[in-house]
């Protein structure tokens, strides 16, 4: 799996270079008839930048962006750019995309605020600039032109719903994020802390609001690794980003502990470890939101609506939606699917083989 994930990244990598700013250009067609309602009749070239795009959802999520801007054959090209976690290179592939003239710009701002003075000067040098998932700050009209958001606060409600459901007499509580402070992990908090906190039966162990791995596997596996040696009850573990847990949570049975519940995002690597750990791990129960790949695809259509003089969505918001539960099934069974790659995300529009085809290159 891992060697699939650096081929990707490294064939992405070299696209980039070849292209010049670390940036991919693709072909998705001419201007034409026959689009939704979002494609307007004005070529356009489309930017996507990432703050990090150094892992298995970020290649789905962007190939989702890729395949939701090619419905529209007024996009003539889509350029790329991963920011490689690294805040000015970020800010420099945004102002790479305005100086070679893209008509529209998708940001996932993964510095949150640091990145708000580049996208106020693609917006004031009139590109159509939408960022989205973690907000960057600043006021759409006057920063960009929208910011297409997810409602995290609603995703820590929902986790904080099935805590509840499971555990009413109380639990102990380690909730890992992202990047320090990023606006994700923040609201998602406060949602759990909403709920949680007025019934005093809860208590959260670890650094607050939550214990911060950028999303990186590595990381997160260093992270969760110390907080259960410095914890000897850890009834739940709170994750945006379930499968990079994976590799960590062996170190409960390590330490004669079982796996304890999980409530995060879905992932078939975290389901079929589910499905091979679950006899042997009693507390192992699992719950799973849609990782929201698809957010990309809203934010793609507000930029090329806005850009092409389409009709943009009526929605700002990409609303979390239940996936997997493996105490009552609904709405899904624990999913596993194990002849395909573990870095895939079945509740994403792209089908599995799909996906799958997509890290084999």
């Amino acid at each position: 799996m891992i060697w699939r994930l650096l081929a990707v990244l490294l064939a992405i990598t070299l696209v980039a270079t070849a292209c010049g700013n670390d940036d991919d250009s693709s072909s998705t067609g001419g201007a034409g008839s026959g689009g939704p309602s979002w494609c307007g009749p004005d070529e356009i070239r489309l930017g996507f930048t990432d703050g990090f795009g150094g892992n298995s959802w970020r290649l789905v999520t962007t190939a989702a962006a890729r395949d939701e801007a090619s419905k529209c054959p007024s996009v003539t090209a889509v350029d790329y750019a991963d920011g490689q976690g690294d805040t000015q290179k970020a800010i420099s592939d945004i102002q790479g995309m305005v100086s070679t003239g893209v008509d529209a710009l998708v940001v996932f701002p993964d510095a949150g605020e640091a990145i708000l003075p580049a996208l106020r000067s693609a917006y004031e040098a009139g590109v159509v600039t939408v960022p989205y998932r973690v907000t960057p700050g600043g006021e759409a009209g006057v920063d960009y032109h929208a910011f297409i958001d997810a409602d995290h606060f609603q995703w820590g409600v929902m986790q904080a719903e099935w805590i509840i459901e499971n555990f009413p007499e109380g639990a102990n509580i380690l909730m890992v994020s992202g990047p320090p402070g990023n606006s994700q992990g923040v609201l998602e908090a406060e949602g759990l802390h909403s709920v949680l906190d007025p019934t005093g039966n809860y208590t959260f162990v670890g650094e607050q609001p939550f214990a911060p791995t950028g999303w990186d596997p590595a990381v997160t596996q260093q992270v969760l690794t110390a907080e259960i040696a410095a914890n000897d009850q850890i009834d739940v573990i709170v994750s945006d980003f379930g499968p990079s847990l994976v590799g960590a949570l062996p170190e409960f049975e390590n330490s004669g502990r079982s796996i304890p519940a999980i409530a995060t995002s879905d992932g078939n690597l975290l389901a079929c470890f589910w499905e091979e750990k679950k006899d042997s791990n009693p507390d192992f129960k699992l719950h799973t939101l849609s990782t929201q790949n698809d957010h990309a695809r809203l934010a793609i259509q507000w930029a090329v609506a806005l850009a092409s003089g389409g009709t943009p969505p009526e929605d700002e918001i990409f609303p979390p939606t239940a996936f997997e539960n493996s105490v009552t099934g609904e709405p899904n069974p624990v999913t596993c699917e194990p002849d395909l790659p573990g870095d895939i995300y079945l509740s994403a529009e792209m089908s599995g083989a799909e996906q799958a085809a997509l890290l084999d290159g």
